[in-house]
């Protein structure tokens, strides 16, 4: 089996990150699928490919909610808990070969850390923008994208428009920012641990 892997939500402040492994026995097998980056891809392409996607290839996914980003956090760096992810979701499926796309600046580092965890042997293939270079890995990046996206309309749903989750967007600091003046407190599905959540949890302090 031959595998890529990639995740979704690293760099969010609010809700999961999750990370996805997908496997095929060929890189052909893609060739007649229009797979690439998720982040190519219109939100309707996207939720056609993954369903195309869990359907006929082999898949593992591994989601880590906010509160077990800052509990990891206060035992290893980002970068050492998404490798270790990388490697959950590889021994989802015990491939001969994984591609992965890179998170550490040293791509040979990240994949060494990764095949580190592992306990079977697989050829680790480690590269920055793999999603954009492999198709299997931009298969991953898609089944990673729409889980997330998901699970992001399902907090949505309990707590309002709270847009991208990402630290750029407005409406996902707006939303903080209100939130934590109504209730005194982050929201649960915030990663505390950020600097975002903990600057705008000190100013809603000193304004209220």
């Amino acid at each position: 089996m031959i595998c890529g892997v990639d995740e979704a939500g690293k760099g969010s402040v609010l809700g999961p990150m999750v990370v996805a492994a997908v496997g095929c026995g060929s890189l052909d097998d893609l060739d007649a699928l229009p797979v690439r980056d998720s982040k190519g891809l219109t939100a309707k392409q996207r939720e056609r490919l993954y369903e195309v996607i869990v359907r006929d290839f082999a898949v593992a996914v591994i989601t880590i909610d906010a509160a077990e980003i800052d509990e990891t956090r206060s035992r290893m760096s980002m970068n050492a808990c998404v490798a270790e992810l990388h490697a959950e979701a590889l021994t989802g499926l015990h491939p001969d070969c994984a591609y992965l796309d890179a998170c550490d600046v040293n791509a040979e580092r990240f994949g060494r850390t990764v095949g580190g965890h592992l306990n079977f042997p697989c050829r680790i293939v480690a590269e920055h923008h793999a999603d954009s270079v492999h198709k299997i890995v931009g298969a991953a990046s898609i089944v990673a994208k729409v889980t997330r996206d998901r699970a992001l309309r399902d907090l949505a749903v309990e707590y309002g428009d709270i847009g991208s989750g990402y630290p750029s967007d407005p409406k996902t600091i707006r939303f903080l920012r209100e939130y934590m003046k109504l209730h005194g407190l982050p929201p649960a599905c915030a990663r505390k641990t950020w600097k975002t959540v903990t600057n705008l949890y000190q100013r809603s302090i000193v304004e209220f």
